[in-house]
């Protein structure tokens, strides 16, 4: 459905775009329907430049991304529309993805008026509705409300029903949960869950290991732009190949134990 084949992306820095920076490199993979592959790395890993590039908010430097066996770089206008139609992103900072003197309700008429504007406006409420109570949120508690009167939770919530009303194929789930609290944490990772049993396409964008361990299929490992281990996540987490995954899983706190029980993790610079 959506495959990534060889994509690179350098950005030009320092004084006058003199410098060049490798952000992406060689990066290949795909995504089928009814699964989430978590793209999981440190800060600066590329991952979220992948799913920019993705949802067409970054243009690719060099290789092809592919929807439905059509290049993405090539859609214009109606067919960009379209394929956002059928592919979108949730972010991990939900208040930045909403005007803040809007309420609510004006996320899903902007939605309406951009591509369903033959839509009646009652049969529009009950998709509305529909939306927000699959992914549990009563339509009473935040349709009408400003974006800073409701919790991240409930917002992201929001916007992950926003995106449903497209009846979206590919989601970019870039670190949506980061900005949560535990209990809340965990109901956005079930909504992403019953997501995936409906069919959709999951990229679920994550430094945390556990979460994607939790809610992937397969895993791709990235640092400084590249793929050291790909596979699936039972595979990667149970058996690491790469001396860098290898870490990162040495480096994850765990429950039963105490910070004066770790020896300091390995120097994996020179890998």
């Amino acid at each position: 459905m959506l495959k990534l084949e060889h994509i690179s992306k350098t950005f030009r820095v320092g004084a006058f775009g003199g410098g060049r920076l490798q952000a992406v490199d060689d990066v290949s993979f795909d995504v089928e329907p009814g699964e989430v592959i978590s793209l999981i790395g440190e800060s600066g890993s590329g991952k979220t430049t992948i799913g920019r590039m993705i949802l067409r908010l970054s243009p690719i430097t060099a290789g092809r991304i592919s929807f439905d066996g059509v290049d993405v770089s090539t859609l214009r206008r109606g067919g960009l529309k379209e394929y956002y139609r059928h592919v979108q992103g949730v972010f991990q900072d939900p208040f930045s993805s909403c005007n803040p003197i809007f309420k609510a309700d004006r996320i899903f008429m902007l939605i309406k008026h951009e591509f369903f504007p033959e839509v009646s406006a009652t049969e529009w409420r009950g998709r509305v509705d529909a939306a927000l109570e699959s992914v549990s949120l009563n339509p009473a508690d935040v349709l009408g409300k400003y974006p800073h009167q409701l919790s991240g939770g409930q917002l992201q919530r929001l916007l992950v029903a926003r995106a449903l009303l497209l009846e979206i194929k590919i989601l970019v789930a870039d670190e949506i949960i980061s900005m949560l609290d535990a209990s809340t944490r965990i109901d956005v990772l079930n909504l992403l869950g019953d997501l995936k049993k409906r069919g959709l396409g999951i990229i679920f964008i994550t430094h945390d290991l556990s979460l994607g361990n939790y809610i992937s299929d397969r895993t791709v490992i990235l640092r400084h732009g590249a793929i050291v281990e790909i596979g699936p996540t039972e595979e990667v987490f149970g058996n690491p190949q790469h001396e860098y995954t290898q870490m990162l899983l040495a480096s994850v706190p765990q429950l039963h134990s105490k910070w004066v029980d770790f020896e300091p993790a390995p120097d994996v610079a020179a890998v």
